[in-house]
């Protein structure tokens, strides 16, 4: 076994693979960029080497900067974590060259698999039915509009050395092919070194279900199940879970075998998996092979108690896989949601700046794990529902502007897809990130939805049930009625605690009443509170909610009992009330005494600046082009500009016809949120 091994990568997957080496008793070297100076995984290696400036082109995926790492630190094996050059044949090759033992497949798979292109031409010769689609090299993006259009639209245009929805567009028609060529081939560029494009049909309507697959250096492979990856935006996965909700026994063991075969046909080692779509009918067609470790792979661990990364490490240093295809079960059911650096209520675009607090939900193990073919622990998992949260950051940590968004993976085990979700809807109420736009309350309504929780889901899921974006959660009824008793009944708490202040005038001590009006999403409701030493017992709209639990002014989490069941709610102080955040909603909940209500009534609403004649830059980032001059005439949905933030070109469109005046940015610029790109007559 390796005594030390490098991880080329950084964040939450470099934080991961340190945790496994650790547990094996092997040695880790973390590198850094200038950016990651202060990074988490830099903290938890046992070494950590310095290889450059903070864009990625320039350390992360530069494998003379990684070679020279590898040698001053002396270390045997290289995990690469996944994207950066973890499907590079270039690094594999130069590793084999050094002798030192590269964490994942042979080269010969990685240039066989990990090219799409070359991996569709594979699955066709070995009969795996493919999506209808054009393999070769695209010269430019005219090319791309006649291919597109032989296909029939809509197409999609992916990057060949592509992952993690960099590089990727789905084109409706000639324009949007042309635009989306380039942009994809940029950001290929710029994110793997790499801008070769290939083009294929677009199914609507599908399900993206992978399969995972295991194999040693002695001919042995399995595959560890499937997981369900149809909750996705802009190509990239948001939500997952193991298994899929919409898999019989015979897809399942039919999609296994498939990957499996496929896998042995290019001799391919260590772990990988095989991307499938899947229609209504459970017809699948092969998508690709990620010839590395996946995001999504804590789910997979979760269900058959398989440490991935543990077997990779085996597997490098030459041991055969410990179990057979019989030993790999599904127990119970595992979710993952993608906790993002992403403000959904801006459109979902990218949000940088320091996280003021970080503070996930407590971590509760699964259960055994298995390993050398035995487990680790007596027994199967527990029927208690489990709680696991892969991350790369820290409280007063930054998140940069040159990465990936991602800030964790939150992931939740319970019995059944049920008791997942509920524990997902908790665990999700309870993570508490301040400082910086993030997509925990657009994660939490997904949980909520009607359609997910029946499992009726496509890749379409968020383009269909969030049209406009996301504005925010509108929780029912009753759901709001237990919002406003708890907001009623912590305010109480409050104002009791501030009457009891030290220092009052003689015989002016300060009476708090039972009556009071709550103010919550535009609507009112008169309370009345009685209250013990347990909880407080609430009237409102003619109903009686007791509510129980502990809470002090001043604690940023609520953990309350409300109407006889749980009620988790991040809480901030505002004039007269609370600001109480919970299953996705934002609300400011107001607690007024009847009169104060009363004139409250009477307030003028405060409007928002009219910033109408201006294009503002949405996010943080770099000026990649300026469409449009001075004096031009622009139509609605004309490109006006493109703005790159955290390896992602964002095209900014006009939203109406009208006549530029000003532009105020030039390319190669960065920018801040709302600075003026360009002004409107």
């Amino acid at each position: 076994m390796f005594k030390k091994i490098l991880i080329a990568n950084r964040g939450e997957i470099a934080c991961r693979v340190i945790k496994t080496a650790r547990r094996m008793g092997i040695a880790t070297v973390a590198v850094y960029s200038d950016a990651d100076r202060n990074a988490l995984h830099v903290r938890m290696a046992d070494e950590a080497v310095h290889i450059g400036p903070s864009p990625a082109n320039q350390s992360y995926i530069v494998i003379d900067r990684i070679m020279d790492a590898i040698r001053r630190t002396g270390a045997e094996a290289v995990h690469p974590g996944y994207g950066f050059l973890s499907e590079n044949r270039k690094f594999a090759e130069a590793l084999e060259a050094e002798g030192v033992a590269f964490i994942g497949p042979p080269s010969g798979a990685i240039e066989a698999m990990g090219d799409k292109i070359t991996s569709k031409k594979l699955a066709q010769q070995a009969g795996v039915s493919t999506v209808p689609g054009h393999m070769g090299l695209i010269a430019d993006a005219e090319e791309a509009v006649r291919i597109s259009a032989g296909i029939g639209y809509p197409v999609m245009i992916k990057a060949s050395a592509g992952g993690g929805g960099k590089g990727m567009r789905i084109a409706w028609n000639d324009d949007e092919a042309r635009e989306g060529f380039q942009s994809s081939k940029n950001e290929a560029a710029n994110s793997f070194g790499d801008d070769r494009i290939f083009i294929e049909k677009f199914v609507t309507q599908p399900r993206h279900i992978e399969i995972q697959v295991l194999a040693d250096q002695h001919g042995n492979a399995v595959y560890l199940h499937e997981r369900e990856c149809s909750i996705q935006r802009r190509n990239q996965k948001v939500i997952e879970e193991a298994p899929s909700p919409f898999l019989d026994e015979a897809t399942r063991a039919a999609m296994g075998q498939q990957a499996v075969a496929l896998a042995k046909a290019v001799d391919y080692t260590s772990a990988g998996t095989v991307e499938f779509i899947v229609d209504g009918d459970r017809n699948f067609y092969f998508l690709e092979m990620n010839t590395r470790l996946q995001v999504e792979h804590p789910v997979t661990e979760l269900i058959t108690g398989v440490d991935l990364v543990e077997q990779m490490i085996r597997v490098a240093a030459g041991e055969p896989l410990p179990f057979a295809q019989s030993d790999l079960k599904i127990t119970g059911w595992a979710m993952e949601s993608r906790l993002y650096a992403e403000d959904p209520y801006r459109n979902f675009l990218p949000s940088i700046g320091r996280l003021t607090r970080y503070r996930p939900p407590v971590e509760v193990a699964a259960g055994p794990m298995l390993s050398r073919g035995k487990w680790l622990a007596d027994g199967a998992p527990t029927g208690v529902a489990a709680v696991r949260n892969d991350t790369g950051v820290y409280e007063g940590g930054e998140i940069s502007m040159f990465y990936d968004p991602m800030i964790a993976k939150l992931c939740t085990w319970a019995p059944d897809r049920g008791q997942a979700i509920e524990a997902m809807r908790t665990a999700l109420d309870e993570f508490e990130v301040e400082g910086i736009g993030h997509n925990l309350p657009f994660l939490s309504a997904v949980m909520d939805h009607p359609k997910f929780v029946s499992g009726d889901i496509t890749t379409a899921f968020i383009a269909e049930e969030y049209p406009e974006g996301f504005q925010g959660a509108a929780l029912p009824d009753d759901e709001m009625l237990r919002i406003a008793a708890a907001a009623a009944a912590m305010h109480r708490v409050a104002e009791i605690r501030r009457a009891r202040i030290s220092g009052r005038l003689d015989n002016h001590e300060r009476h708090v009443g039972e009556d009071w009006v709550v103010f919550a999403d535009r609507r009112e409701w008169p309370v009345r509170i009685g209250a013990d030493r347990d909880g407080a017992d609430v009237t409102i709209a003619d109903r009686r909610i007791r509510v129980e639990g502990e809470w002090r002014p001043g604690q940023s989490l609520a953990r309350l009992e409300v109407d006889g069941r749980p009620l988790v709610m991040k809480v901030d102080k505002i004039p007269a009330g609370l600001r109480l955040r919970t299953r996705g909603a934002d609300l400011a909940v107001h607690v007024r005494r009847p009169r104060a209500a009363e004139l409250a009534r009477l307030m003028p609403e405060k409007l928002p600046p009219d910033t109408s004649k201006f294009l503002l830059c949405p996010m943080p980032g770099l000026v990649v082009s300026i469409n449009v001059a001075a004096g031009d005439e622009v139509q609605e949905g004309q490109a006006l500009a493109t703005v790159e933030a955290m390896k992602m070109e964002n095209i900014l469109r006009a939203e109406r016809r009208g006549t530029v005046k000003s532009v105020n940015a030039a390319p190669g610029e960065s920018l801040k949120v709302d600075d003026i790109i360009m002004e409107f007559e």
